[in-house]
C-alpha cells in the first residue's frame, strides 16, 4: 500500500477519534491560543506593568518563542498521536491491522511522518500570528523540522511507557520537566552548555536561538539534533515493535 492510501484511509479516522476525545481534542488549539495570547498580551505586558518595575521580556523573546513554538508545538501533537496510540492498543486494533493489506512498516511510518508534518505547518502558520520575532522563512523552516522529531518520539514513548490512558495523561503533565533543561541553557554562556545535549530538546532550541540571532552555527545544531532524534526514534520504534507483536 502506498503512503499516499495510508494517509487518505488513517487520516479521516484519526481525525474522528480526536474530535470525539475530549480528553485530547482540546489539544489542537493550544498553539493558535498561544499565538493570539502572545501577539496581544505579551507586549503590552512587557512595555507597559513590567517596565514600571524595571523588567524587559524583549532580550527574552526568542526564549519565549522557542519553548512555545519550535517545542510546544511537536510535543503537543505527540502526546496527542500517542493518546491516539494507547486507544488503538486497548481496543486491540494494532493487533487486527496485521491481518489488514496496511503493513506493520507502512503503519509506523504514517505515525512518524503525520505528526512530522503537523508539527512543521503548524509552526509556520501560527509563528506570523504571535509577531512577537522577525525570522525569514528559511531559518524558520528549519528551526521547525529540527525540532518536528520531537512528535513522534513522544508519541512512541508515550504509548510504550503508558499502561492506560490515565498513565498517560500523567506522563503528559510530568513531561514539561522534560523540556526545562534544555530552556535553562539559554542563560549559560560557557562550553558547559553543551552539557544540556543530553535532553535531545536542546539542539532544535539551540539552533533556533543562533538563527534568530543572525549568528553562524545553526545548520551543525540541526544535524546532531536530528541525528540524535533519530537514533531515539529508532529505539522507540524497535521496542514498539516488540510490544506489537507480543
Amino acid at each position: 500500500m502506498k503512503m499516499t492510501q495510508v494517509f487518505k484511509s488513517l487520516g479521516p479516522i484519526d481525525a474522528r477519534n480526536v474530535r470525539r476525545d475530549s480528553l485530547v481534542n482540546w489539544m489542537i488549539f493550544i498553539p493558535f491560543l498561544l499565538a493570539f495570547f502572545i501577539r496581544w498580551a505579551l507586549p503590552p505586558l512587557s512595555h507597559g506593568v513590567l517596565a514600571r518595575y524595571g523588567l524587559d521580556l524583549t532580550p527574552y523573546y526568542p526564549l519565549i518563542m522557542s519553548f512555545f513554538f519550535i517545542l510546544l508545538n511537536p510535543i503537543l501533537f505527540g502526546m496527542v498521536i500517542g493518546m491516539l496510540l494507547l486507544d488503538e492498543r486497548d481496543d486491540h486494533t494494532l493487533t487486527a491491522l496485521q491481518v489488514t493489506p496496511l503493513s506493520l512498516n507502512n503503519y509506523l511510518a504514517y505515525r512518524i511522518s503525520a505528526p512530522i508534518l503537523l508539527s512543521v505547518v503548524i509552526t509556520i502558520a501560527i509563528y506570523p500570528i504571535a509577531n512577537l520575532g522577525v525570522m525569514n522563512f528559511k531559518a524558520l523552516l528549519v528551526a521547525a523540522a529540527a525540532a518536528s522529531p520531537m512528535a513522534p518520539i513522544f508519541a512512541l514513548a508515550l504509548s510504550s511507557i503508558a499502561q492506560n490512558k490515565v498513565q498517560g495523561f500523567a506522563l503528559m503533565k510530568a513531561s514539561g520537566a522534560f523540556l526545562m533543561p534544555s530552556l535553562i541553557a539559554f542563560f549559560i554562556h560557557s562550553k558547559w552548555e553543551l552539557a544540556f545535549g543530553l535532553f535531545p530538546t536542546y539542539w532544535p532550541v539551540k539552533a533556533y536561538w543562533l538563527a534568530s540571532a543572525g549568528e553562524p552555527g545553526a545548520g551543525l545544531y540541526v544535524l546532531i539534533g536530528l541525528a540524535y532524534q533519530g537514533i531515539l526514534l529508532w529505539l522507540l520504534v524497535r521496542h514498539f515493535n516488540k510490544i506489537m507483536h507480543r
